[in-house]
């Protein structure tokens, strides 16, 4: 379908259409921030428990009332959908949190607004986002747009704690041809360091020998590896790193993720482990592998292009420590939310967002969703 005249608009029409929702938009986001949406208990009809279950039907409901079809993938996963092509482009958040945990100073789900900021677990990671992107659609619809490639916002259920929601999606519905998650940071990131998890067990099966490893590889050393033989890094990624490490409540092992740099394989790690410590059996959790886009790709150059536009800043692609649905999800990158400066908000006490940088994210997102569907 060629792009006609009737089907173009200016970035400023764009942008004043999403201020036209934005009141809209953060009284939903207030909404649904205060849904306690930490995963629990599974059931059948709850796989992921029943206040995440009850996030995604509020979602799919906000969704529809603003006049999008939308589907409910057994309670794992849930989208809006615009455009009937039978490929589609996307947004992909999620609606679960981690626990609220301790030292806040506002309710953790009263999503209370103060001095201009929503306070409250999931604004940022990843409530507030996602629905950025659900309410930039929305104001592309009442525009008159009309995709030429279907445009979904996916709202995920499991990020947190698995990516379960995600492998069941793509066991009944097809990948994007492209697209991105609002779950990491700007500018627009090509590529994401691997994550590997290994539980290290000494050979001896005695506890104090746990203690010992902990004591001579973990406590008082740096957090790059080199006491695990594994030090190691990219020109593009930087370091490799050692973190969350915990010990089971049996005293058997200490398990460690280990963020890794393209260049360096899983299996290396492990081998490297392994000859490092030959008195530690190596056994691994999971791991995926790192992902990389090519930074003069359609999809990063276009991001990086509606970024510029809206913020006037500088767009260069840039690489992320951290993990999101790009591990598993083909065609996508992180994209978003946060800007320059902006680390350390999601997962800590008074998780916050302002409202200024919530409307600013859903006018870059309707200008990305615009530019990547035609």
């Amino acid at each position: 379908m060629a792009v006609s005249a009737k089907n173009t608009f200016s970035d400023e029409v764009i942008f004043k259409a999403v201020d036209a929702f934005a009141p809209y938009m953060i009284e939903a986001i207030k909404n649904i921030a205060r849904i306690n949406s930490v995963q629990g208990e599974p059931t059948p009809e709850a796989p992921f428990g029943i206040g995440v279950k009850y996030a995604l039907k509020q979602a799919l409901f906000d969704a529809s009332e603003l006049g999008f079809t939308t589907k409910n993938v057994d309670d794992y996963m849930g989208y809006a959908s615009f455009g009937s092509s039978e490929e589609y482009i996307c947004a992909v958040g999620h609606l679960d949190v981690v626990p609220a945990g301790f030292g806040w100073t506002h309710e953790p789900f009263g999503a209370e607004v103060a001095g201009g900021i929503i306070y409250g677990r999931g604004v940022l990671d990843n409530k507030g986002p996602i629905y950025a992107c659900l309410y930039a659609l929305a104001a592309l619809k009442k525009l008159g747009f009309e995709p030429e490639t279907q445009i979904r916002i996916i709202f995920g259920c499991n990020e947190e704690t698995g990516f379960g929601d995600l492998e069941y999606y793509l066991a009944h519905e097809k990948p994007p041809v492209m697209g991105f998650t609002p779950d990491c940071k700007y500018p627009v990131v090509y590529a994401e360091r691997g994550r590997l998890v290994v539980r290290l067990f000494p050979r001896s099966g005695k506890p104090e020998d746990v203690a010992g490893l902990l004591n001579s590889c973990v406590l008082n050393t740096r957090d790059t590896g080199e006491t695990f033989g594994i030090a190691y890094a990219h020109k593009e990624f930087g370091k490799l790193q050692t973190k969350n490490y915990r010990i089971d409540s049996q005293m058997r092992y200490v398990e460690m993720a280990i963020s890794y740099p393209a260049g360096i394989t899983a299996a290396e790690l492990l081998g490297r482990i392994q000859a490092a410590l030959p008195e530690i059996r190596v056994e691994t959790v999971l791991n995926w592998d790192p992902v990389r886009f090519d930074r003069s790709s359609h999809l990063v150059k276009t991001l990086q292009s509606t970024y510029e536009r809206v913020t006037g800043l500088d767009g260069t692609p840039v690489t992320t420590t951290g993990g999101t649905y790009a591990k598993l999800m083909p065609h996508i990158v992180p994209f978003g939310p946060s800007f320059p400066g902006q680390k350390g908000i999601g997962h800590l006490p008074d998780e916050w967002m302002s409202i200024s940088d919530i409307i600013k994210n859903a006018k870059i997102y309707a200008l990305s969703l615009y530019e990547l569907s035609r």
